[in-house]
């Protein structure tokens, strides 16, 4: 008799608790998502990624640079040159990235220049990203 009372009492105080710490306890609600974009932190690993290209960086030195940046573009990453670019403004979050339209001219490694907008797909949570859109 006594021990069944310990026992009632004992669920008596465990049930709120199990109720507080929801229906996942103290298990990982699952994979973490990342933040919502920031987009002036986006708008400068952009610039910083476009201007290391256009001075003749290779893509893998900005995950050396402070902070660190990856970086994707296919023209980049073939040999070619950025010779300009224009950023056409400030960009359109869309929930962790920032997707931004930029005017490139790029000599290729065979010397011919050619100019074309495209998107970049900038993202600043876990890490700084910048990668050019499959468009």
């Amino acid at each position: 008799m006594k021990g069944e009372l310990v026992m009632r009492r004992l669920l008596l105080l465990l049930v709120p608790l199990l109720a507080w710490a929801g229906p996942g306890g103290c298990a990982p609600a699952g994979p973490r998502r990342a933040a919502p974009v920031e987009p002036e932190r986006a708008r400068a690993a952009l610039r910083a990624a476009l201007d290391g290209w256009k001075a003749g960086e290779k893509p893998e030195a900005l995950a050396r640079a402070s902070p660190p940046i990856v970086a994707q573009d296919f023209d980049w990453m073939a040999g070619g040159r950025l010779v300009e670019y224009q950023v056409l403004g400030d960009g359109t979050a869309e929930d962790a990235n920032l997707r931004v339209r930029v005017e490139l001219t790029v000599r290729n490694p065979h010397g011919r220049t050619s100019t074309k907008t495209v998107a970049y797909i900038v993202g600043t949570d876990p890490k700084l990203t910048v990668f050019r859109a499959m468009e």
